[in-house]
């Protein structure tokens, strides 16, 4: 019996491409480069099934493409908003994601940018590599207090909670969100966390503001420049969910004119590119889209993939299906 084609579109833990390997007919990106839409577009007249990654862009126009083979896409991330998905269903492509193995790092990666924009860490480690530092003083870059402070949440899913936990139990942090629709009560109980009637009400009591909110156009650029304005002059914002959620212009202005006290980005707009604005400013700690990078996660991310496609191409129900 043949197997099926499975076409992966960037590197994967190698232990996951050695099961994929055993497991089906695959053909991996041994370069690790980033591919066109036309190579997209091949990929699903050529194989049974498409693994992309968050940072693969299948639009409608890729998906629509004539003589299509692929029936599934196997994303390897949580988000899939880099999929057309309405698209998708209309060509009678099947979606899965990762869901609930990326949350514990995910939350340290923010609970990380979180400290780094508090207490000005990158700017600390830039400031020594350049050699620039004179020796301690009192009033050397001084910064903001983490423990005791307020974390507002956008957004109280699986990682939202997760950082939530860490803040209140390691730090003493006051927890308060905003989520539409209602949280689970043993969660709001274990933190003590409150509930804020909208977004602007959040960004205008929380010390820190973490967004967890899913991308798409429901909220693209929710995050501009009169909800900034609404920000302590102390607060930080930290993202680690997905550029498009801020407008990026509207940061820059902000943080330029010092309205706020920094901020922390794991994500953005036009990802790999960031914009030259944010390059320029201090008060601002950038990390290359981190956030499932640990090893554990990133295998766990493949084997979910891999569990996936094993049940589509068994006629048995599909563990992570999108919609």
């Amino acid at each position: 019996m043949n197997k099926a084609k499975v076409f992966i579109t960037r590197k994967w833990p190698a232990s996951v491409e050695e099961q994929l390997k055993a497991r089906y007919d695959v053909t991996l990106n041994e370069d690790d480069r980033a591919l066109t839409a036309n190579e997209f577009k091949k990929a699903l007249q050529d194989y049974d099934a498409v693994c992309p990654t968050v940072c693969d862009s299948f639009p409608s126009e890729v998906l629509k493409v004539e003589n299509k083979r692929c029936k599934i896409l196997g994303n390897f991330g949580v988000g899939y908003n880099h999929i057309d998905i309405a698209a998708a269903k209309a060509e009678n492509l099947i979606i899965t994601n990762t869901p609930g193995v990326l949350t514990e790092s995910t939350a340290d990666l923010a609970m990380t940018l979180l400290l780094m924009s508090a207490r000005r860490g990158a700017e600390g480690d830039r400031l020594v590599r350049s050699k620039q530092w004179q020796g301690w003083c009192p009033t050397q870059m001084m910064s903001s207090d983490v423990t005791s402070a307020t974390l507002g949440l956008i957004g109280f899913g699986r990682i939202a909670q997760a950082m939530a936990k860490k803040a209140h139990h390691g730090f003493g942090m006051k927890i308060i969100y905003y989520k539409p629709s209602p949280a689970e009560p043993s969660v709001i109980n274990e933190l003590k966390a409150s509930a804020c009637d909208s977004i602007e009400q959040l960004l205008q009591s929380a010390d820190f503001i973490s967004l967890h909110c899913p991308g798409g156009d429901s909220t693209r650029h929710l995050i501009n420049q009169p909800m900034l304005d609404l920000m302590k002059p102390t607060a930080h914002l930290i993202n680690t969910a997905r550029g498009d959620v801020v407008e990026t212009q509207a940061l820059i202005n902000t943080l330029k004119a010092k309205r706020i006290a920094g901020a922390g980005l794991d994500v953005y707009e036009d990802e790999p590119k960031v914009a030259e604005g944010l390059l320029q400013l201090d008060n601002v700690c950038l990390l290359p889209h981190l956030g499932s990078a640990t090893i554990a996660t990133r295998t766990a991310m493949g084997k979910k993939v891999l569990k996936n496609l094993d049940a589509f191409f068994n006629n048995q129900p599909i563990p992570d299906r999108v919609g």
